[in-house]
């Protein structure tokens, strides 16, 4: 007889939003249940590799969970988390993975089932009643099979796997211009939109710089080394530039590189066609990485190797690979409402988008993101509308807000979803699919399906005010649902300004500063053993483009930094400091990308 397992919610899933999600329903005190295929949690964080995260890189959009898991990153990444240029924030991706692993096993209420995939959901009407799990099989043999039973069910699988389970509405591929009036959606069908329904996926290796020569890295058998399509991969950066773009600590380097790199595209559509050639594509998508691989060992020397002791084992890779691609795209849910290029693109001669109001007046925003739109086609230049922005003497991206009509369908009442298959168009999904962002998003239907048990409601009856309220009162992770530029989660007024735009969204700042009295750290406060004091001549070079010569300490006289920082305080006196004159800072340097990141400004 299967095993049924009751509970109040069912989170399917161990990608970024999946994980966290179920930490955050855990942490409401509800009964949660999370079933997982691996052993590891986190996705794109983790599991895939990708362990320097796009977006969210500001003070102020550091809050909720993701910022708790940045402070437990610099807490236990040994050597800092200033390693690459790709990302202000690089790490094993190992260290993450505990960390979240740590989270979970505090809470009581969160059972955890590891080595299951979802096989069937069942539904009555509009409603999940249950969904049928199945280990995969070993050694000819399928281990028993179980049920949950939740009152409400959240998908964080990294291909929105339930949805096609439960024959729940949703999309996978283009929209046309016609469908959202997006800019840069194609007019008409084409070859680019025929070749690669969705964005390409990457399969994430680490490679890592030895003192001697290492094996030489090769690809099965049946699958010979071909070197070609990765000619001219680093033409335009250099090899040391195209090592460090993704550098982690103890000379290794994450490689996820989409010139002539490790992007795979081809056929798409096995994806979600069948398992078979689901499988088919996955060790394609492997053997490319493995090629490319050997391609930068075969160009760079044999001292670099793939790196030891990453990764769990698994039956397709050894462990210097992902456990499983970085998917950027997958299905997606047709929602009451659907996020679209327009609601990501700055308002006009703005630095913000504009807030999402539901069909009752209210915002209706619960996560907060900014990467700029980004699409992956394997040789193929895909144009964009722009929206990169300088702040802080760096490119960073236009904030936007995920509403919460964006998390559930008016077709499955108790469903909720919190990964890459949000409702969301394929142009938008190029910003709304980054790490961060889905770790907000998850936050977010995490604590929907708790307040949904705690007032007896299903996810489109619960207000979304009440909603937005626990997330920026939580008690563990508070998360901003406004992006404000200059307000970051420490500061006195963060919370009165949070909630003054929600009641006031007419209001909302065009340059996304509130009107917010200054907030003055102590001048020495910044200094730890990663931060440092520097001394040296500030130049304006451009508009939002710093240097620093240095004159002190004494060992760095003479060297020119790029001025860089992530501090909102440091940002508004760059703006109006003098040229050419003495500066005083606490910060650290970033080999990688040329840049001191200054934490504080002292006094002269």
């Amino acid at each position: 007889m299967t095993e049924k397992i009751p509970t109040d919610i069912l989170v399917v899933g161990d990608s970024t939003g999946g994980t966290t999600a179920a930490i955050q329903a855990a942490r409401c005190g509800v009964k949660t249940v999370l079933v997982t295929e691996l052993a590891w949690l986190g996705g794109m964080l983790t599991t895939a590799g990708v362990s320097a995260p796009d977006g969210n890189e500001l003070a102020a959009w550091q809050t909720g969970i993701w910022g708790e898991y940045l402070r437990s990153l610099q807490q236990r990444q040994p050597g800092g988390l200033d390693n690459a240029w790709v990302s202000m924030f690089t790490y094993h991706p190992r260290i993450g993975a505990e960390i979240l692993a740590n989270w979970v096993e505090e809470l009581p209420n969160l059972k955890w089932i590891v080595g299951y995939v979802p096989v069937e959901v069942y539904r009555q009407q509009n409603r999940i009643i249950g969904v049928r799990f199945a280990s995969k099989p070993s050694q000819g043999k399928r281990l028993t099979d179980f049920i949950v039973e939740a009152k409400i069910t959240i998908d964080g699988t990294e291909l929105g796997d339930l949805l096609a389970l439960g024959e729940i509405p949703h999309r996978w591929g283009w929209e046309m211009q016609t469908e959202f009036k997006e800019p840069s959606a194609p007019i008409i069908i084409n070859k680019l939109t025929t070749k690669y329904p969705i964005q390409a996926p990457t399969w994430v290796f680490i490679l890592q710089k030895y003192d001697r020569d290492r094996e030489l890295i090769s690809s099965s058998p049946s699958l010979p080394l071909s070197l070609s399509c990765f000619n001219g991969a680093w033409d335009n950066y250099g090899a040391d530039n195209f090592l460090n773009y993704g550098r982690l600590p103890g000379n290794r380097y994450m490689i996820n590189w989409p010139i002539c790199g490790n992007d795979y595209g081809n056929n798409l559509g096995r994806l979600i066609e069948s398992k078979k050639l689901q499988q088919e594509f996955l060790q394609e998508a492997y053997h490319h990485s493995l090629d490319f691989a050997g391609f930068i060992q075969s160009q760079l020397g044999k001292s670099y190797g793939l790196a030891k002791n990453i990764f769990s084992h698994s039956s397709i890779n050894n462990s210097a690979f992902a456990l499983h691609p970085y998917y950027r795209e997958s299905r997606r849910l047709i929602g009451k409402v659907t996020i679209t290029e327009n609601d990501i693109l700055p308002v006009k001669n703005g630095c913000v988008a504009q807030l999402p109001i539901n069909t009752t007046g209210e915002v209706s925003s619960i996560a907060i993101g900014n990467y700029p739109n980004d699409h992956h086609y394997p040789g193929v230049e895909f144009a964009l509308q722009p929206k990169s922005l300088r702040w802080g003497g760096r490119w960073t991206g236009t904030p936007f807000t995920i509403p919460y009509d964006a998390l559930w369908s008016e077709n499955i009442e108790n469903l909720l979803v919190c990964e890459k298959n949000i409702s969301v168009s394929h142009i938008a999904n190029g910003s709304t699919r980054l790490q961060p962002v889905v770790m907000n998003i998850g936050q977010a239907a995490g604590m929907a399906a708790a307040l949904c048990i705690k007032f007896n409601c299903q996810p489109i009856e619960l207000p979304v005010r009440k909603l937005q309220e626990a997330l920026l009162t939580d008690k563990f992770a508070p998360a901003a649902v406004v992006p404000l530029f200059n307000l970051p989660p420490e500061h006195p007024e963060w919370l009165k300004w949070q909630k003054y735009y929600l009641d006031h969204p007419e209001e909302y700042p065009e340059n996304g500063n509130c009107p917010s009295k200054a907030f003055k750290h102590n001048e020495f406060s910044f200094l730890t053993t990663t931060n440092k004091y520097y001394q040296g001549i500030f130049y304006r070079r451009d508009e939002q483009k710093y240097e620093i010569v240095l004159t002190e300490p004494l060992a760095t006289k003479g060297q020119t930094w790029q001025l860089v920082t992530l501090q909102p305080e440091v940002d508004k006196i760059w703006l109006d400091y003098q040229d050419k004159s003495l500066v005083s800072v606490v910060g650290r340097c970033n080999y990688s990308g040329g840049w001191l990141l200054v934490e504080k400004m002292l006094k002269r």
